[in-house]
């Protein structure tokens, strides 16, 4: 074993002893009194915090947000462990096993053209070694019901796609977004909140179709367009409180203004 694989066992056992001490009657209360359905929270939010990191291209920032990640994800670990679900080494004996299965190209002897074929092998892995049958099971079985609704909308579209329930082209999924936005017009008019909120779900996911048709991800595209909403936002904030005014205090078309304001200075920068 080389130093740089000591250090990392070392640090390792280190971090698995450090929960296990919060977790024990001399350690944290707090720590002691967390289940594992508590912590199906806090690891979504370490990683939409990663997420964030990641997009500032910080590299500190990344570091200390994937430490407190794989925190949380050992420390779900040591209550299963406690609770003589799993051990912790068979965790990672399974998901090594797996990854090796899943790459015969690279630990086997198998021959790849390219990526799609890779990803087809994948699939087939899945199916046929594995014995994850997805049809048996339900197409869309395994899509996490927690991701969040745009990206699961997506990944629902595609796997329809998969097996040929889909649109033609992009035309037409054009003409259904169309035929939903007159249905949530309709719906508005004989103010049928049931129906309004049906209606504009239907619409939504007929626009995550058109994302999928353009080679775009909605969930991607969507935090995007709020990161330059509170951008242009802030600009406004930030243009009203030198001259000692709050937006909650002023018009809107004031507020308009400073709005294109900074449109202008985003496309000249």
């Amino acid at each position: 074993m080389n130093e740089r694989s000591s250090q990392e066992e070392a640090s390792l056992e280190r971090l698995l002893k450090i929960i296990k001490k919060l977790r024990s009657k001399d350690g944290c209360p707090w720590d002691r009194e967390q289940k594992k359905e508590d912590m199906a929270k806090y690891i979504l939010e370490e990683t939409y915090e990663l997420i964030d990191a990641i997009n500032s291209c910080s590299s500190d920032a990344v570091k200390e947000e994937m430490g407190d990640l794989l925190f949380q994800v050992f420390f779900l670990a040591s209550i299963s462990e406690e609770a003589g679900e799993i051990e912790i080494p068979d965790i990672m004996k399974d998901v090594t096993d797996k990854m090796i299965r899943r790459h015969p190209h690279v630990f086997g002897n198998v021959e790849v053209k390219d990526i799609d074929e890779i990803k087809i092998n994948w699939l087939d892995i899945k199916r046929n070694i594995e014995k994850r049958n997805e049809s048996a099971r339900g197409l869309f079985n395994g899509i996490p019901r927690s991701m969040p609704a745009l990206k699961r909308a997506q990944k629902v579209t595609e796997k329809a796609s998969s097996v040929g329930f889909d649109w033609g082209k992009k035309e037409e999924v054009l003409e259904k977004i169309e035929e939903e936005l007159n249905e949530f017009k309709s719906s508005l008019a004989a103010n049928d909140t049931n129906c309004i909120k049906e209606e504009m779900g239907d619409l939504l996911f007929s626009l995550v179709n058109l994302s999928r048709f353009v080679n775009v991800d909605a969930e991607d595209s969507l935090t995007a367009s709020l990161t330059k909403f509170i951008n242009r936002f802030s600009y406004i904030e930030q243009k009203l409180a030198e001259k000692g005014k709050e937006p909650a205090g002023v018009s809107l078309e004031e507020m308009n203004d400073l709005w294109n304001e900074s449109k202008l200075k985003e496309s000249s920068s």
